[in-house]
């Protein structure tokens, strides 16, 4: 099943998306915001609309989270690509819930920051409330399903402060979408690719994984309370890069879609 979160009638609505003659396209309004079914999206109620091609519709970010929980480093190449070592257990930082935004929305370079670099991510949405999970639970069933994210980065900023949260924090610096889906799995493994103006710039699959998701949602959930609707941006591959004004930036997960942003100055 899948989802996203648009612009209807002037209001904010989640809305069912599915596949319509091969086209991708919101057929049914959700009476509640998804995570209030704590994980199975199939008892969502619903009622029927004039279907709307989810390529034409006005999309907001699929998720209204307490907290975006990211995780840095989690792909080796990454972490050399930049110089670091590998950690010895998931490195996470926070982004502000301010710095979402929606499919096809500008990404604002700030006047502050002269490298602004895209970082293509897999995104985890929670289910239901998590806190120190038994050993032996399937970490699974915390999740809603999965989204495409942005993790964007004024890479300058990031290496002159020595922490990560002005790098990481400013408006439009946390792209998702365009939907929610919990038809992919993770652990099997799902490709992910990163492009700009068309170009391929990064390619990833979760099979490389340093940390499995399982590993990361129990790592966070040790010392904080993962909530309904809160992100985990999973951490990127390599190939990051500059991103300019006239830029578009495209990061697309196989079984989710494309998240398309282009790239202004503010």
């Amino acid at each position: 099943m899948k989802y996203c979160r648009f612009q209807f009638h002037g209001q904010a609505n989640y809305g069912l998306v599915e596949a319509v003659a091969g086209t991708d396209k919101i057929t049914r309004l959700l009476l509640s915001p998804p995570e209030d079914v704590g994980g199975d999206m199939e008892d969502l109620a619903s009622k029927r609309m004039d279907p709307i091609v989810l390529a034409e519709a006005t999309l907001l970010a699929p998720v209204r989270p307490s907290k975006i929980v990211c995780v840095g480093r989690n792909y080796r190449e990454h972490a050399a690509e930049l110089g670091h070592d590998i950690p010895q257990e998931p490195l996470i930082f926070l982004k502000p819930p301010s710095s979402l935004l929606g499919a096809g929305e500008n990404i604002r370079r700030p006047k502050i920051s002269q490298r602004v670099d895209h970082e293509g991510e897999l995104g985890a949405v929670i289910a239901r409330p998590c806190h120190k999970p038994g050993a032996e639970e399937d970490l699974r069933t915390y999740i809603l399903g999965y989204t495409c994210v942005n993790d964007v980065t004024a890479r300058d900023l990031q290496d002159k402060d020595g922490q990560w949260t002005r790098a990481k924090g400013f408006d439009t610096f946390c792209p998702a979408g365009p939907v929610v889906s919990d038809e992919i799995d993770p652990w099997a493994g799902i490709a992910l690719q990163t492009r700009v103006n068309d170009e391929v710039r990064q390619e990833g699959n979760t099979q490389d994984f340093i940390f499995s998701l399982d590993t990361i949602i129990r790592h966070i959930a040790e010392l904080m309370t993962l909530l309904p609707g809160d992100l985990i941006a999973t951490g990127t591959p390599k190939g990051v890069g500059p991103l300019v004004a006239g830029d578009v930036v495209e990061v697309i997960v196989d079984g989710i879609g494309t998240l398309r942003n282009p790239v202004v100055d503010e």
